[in-house]
């Protein structure tokens, strides 16, 4: 998408969500809040332009925002669902359709209307225990793309009774953009429901104190959240019947939110359901879901088979950055590719190589992490729509971004953790971009010292996987791949 028409589909998206709620919030007031900034802190923040990719990875709103915003249909996960039931000798329900789950007329059609026709992996059975009577409290594993905001917002939809005027349901989001994006969904879905309205507990939007909220659904920040429960009297904790927290590994990534979060759950009834999805689930994601959720189902993913099957693997040796760049060059001047993406381990290195190649007459794409996040997606949707052949970038966008045109992935750096050693689940994601969609890939990998070359055979060493030196042999069957 280019830079017009993603300004235009920001601007959509946020007169979308004026149009559902009370919210009257100005441009000015948006921005200077510290939830309104929290996704952007890497623009703002970071002057180095040398620092690793670590860094990038630190903003976990920032990616999970990327990831929602340019993500337009359902990831086609290969993850296995695994259900640990609250009650193991109970029946595990799952559905095939829509239809199953006996949602009203004016659901099903927001569900078809925003292009679900059956049930993603963990919607068919996340969706049965949400919808449960009595409620069933779920803890729920699912990445961004994988359709569990639609199915917690199904499930809220579903839960109120548009004839009481107070809230009902309580979704809290790390970060005011990614509450925005809720919402968008919340509007889409309930678009034929209109007597459910949805209002943001957000920093800039100011109610006058002693206001009754009439809205059923509360979407916002933790901090706002706990003011409005607390403090202000807007929300009457006790009258809730669904308490959302999403992105909770996000949440814990912020300072405080943890906190605020655990005493928002504190006021609520013990019949309120609670329902808490993160994408990944370390061990500090746990405890913390364990203190907000009791008595959970947990729907977990099964850790993705680590297979390299379909991507065929090449390494070059040089000795410098320059001879690595010349290999490159080398590389593109003997076979076609379709569209490559090329990983660098810091941002300064990412923006000499996408200069070189610029000078070399190649259209190439930028991506790093001092870009804004709406910046990033904008760079992902001209990339997608071949607007640029070439996305030099750092890890900041090795994980979740799919292009089927891709075919080549070149390593100009390998990927080590800050203590120096292989960073194998990132080698993973990087070459991960191309052999999908059922077709062959191509791996290139630059070794320029003995210190790349020692943690390539340990990389080849954990994958149990043969990475062949390139030969000039070897260009007429990277040819095939590569085109």
């Amino acid at each position: 998408m280019a830079t017009d028409s993603w300004a235009q589909a920001v601007d959509e998206q946020e007169a979308a969500a004026e149009s559902i709620s009370t919210l009257q919030i100005s441009e000015k007031e948006d921005k200077p809040t510290a939830e309104a900034n929290g996704a952007k802190t890497e623009a703002k923040t970071e002057a180095n332009a040398d620092k690793t990719e670590e860094d990038d990875k630190d903003d976990k709103a920032a990616q999970s925002l990327l990831n929602k915003l340019i993500r337009s249909n359902l990831v086609n996960t290969t993850n296995q669902v695994e259900v640990l039931q609250r009650d193991p000798s109970s029946p595990l329900y799952s559905v095939k359709s829509f239809e199953e789950l006996r949602l009203k007329p004016q659901l099903l059609q927001g569900v078809y209307a925003m292009g679900f026709n059956r049930p993603s992996k963990i919607q068919e059975t996340a969706l049965p225990m949400m919808l449960a009577e009595p409620p069933q409290n779920l803890i729920a594993q699912s990445q961004s793309g994988t359709g569990k905001t639609a199915a917690f917002v199904l499930a809220m939809l579903s839960h109120v009774d548009p004839e009481n005027k107070w809230p009902q349901c309580l979704c809290v989001s790390p970060t005011y953009e990614l509450a925005l994006q809720t919402g968008k969904v919340i509007e889409q879905m309930g678009k034929h429901y209109p007597e459910v309205q949805l209002v943001y507990a957000i920093r800039g939007n100011k109610l006058e104190r002693g206001t009754k909220l009439q809205e059923q659904i509360v979407i916002g920040t933790p901090g706002t959240v706990l003011d409005w429960c607390q403090k202000l009297k807007f929300i009457d904790p006790k009258k809730i019947k669904v308490f959302v927290l999403d992105e909770a590994d996000v949440m814990i990534a912020t300072q405080g939110h943890q906190d605020q979060s655990i005493r928002i759950q504190r006021m609520l009834p013990k019949t309120c359901q609670m329902l808490l999805f993160s994408a990944t689930f370390e061990e500090t994601v746990w405890n913390f879901a364990k203190r907000i959720v009791p008595d959970p189902n947990i729907i977990k993913l099964k850790r993705e088979e680590e297979t390299l099957d379909t991507i065929k693997q090449y390494y070059v040796i040089c000795n410098s950055k320059e001879e690595k760049f010349q290999a490159l060059c080398n590389i593109y001047g003997a076979i076609t590719i379709a569209q490559a993406m090329i990983f660098c381990h810091t941002r300064k290195t990412a923006g000499w190589l996408a200069g070189e190649l610029s000078r070399e007459g190649h259209q190439v794409a930028l991506l790093s992490g001092e870009m804004q996040v709406e910046q990033r997606a904008a760079v992902i949707e001209r990339f997608r729509d071949g607007k640029e052949k070439v996305l030099v970038t750092t890890n900041v966008c090795a994980r979740g971004i799919d292009v089927e045109q891709v075919s080549v992935v070149i390593n100009f750096d390998l990927p080590v953790d800050k203590d120096g050693n292989p960073d194998n689940e990132t080698y993973l994601h990087r070459i991960g971009r191309t052999g999908r969609f059922g077709k062959r890939g191509l791996a290139i990998n630059m070794v320029d010292s003995k210190f790349s070359m020692n943690i390539l055979n340990r990389i080849q060493e954990h994958f149990n996987k043969k990475i062949e030196k390139l030969d000039t042999d070897d260009l007429d069957e990277i040819e095939k791949i590569a085109n």
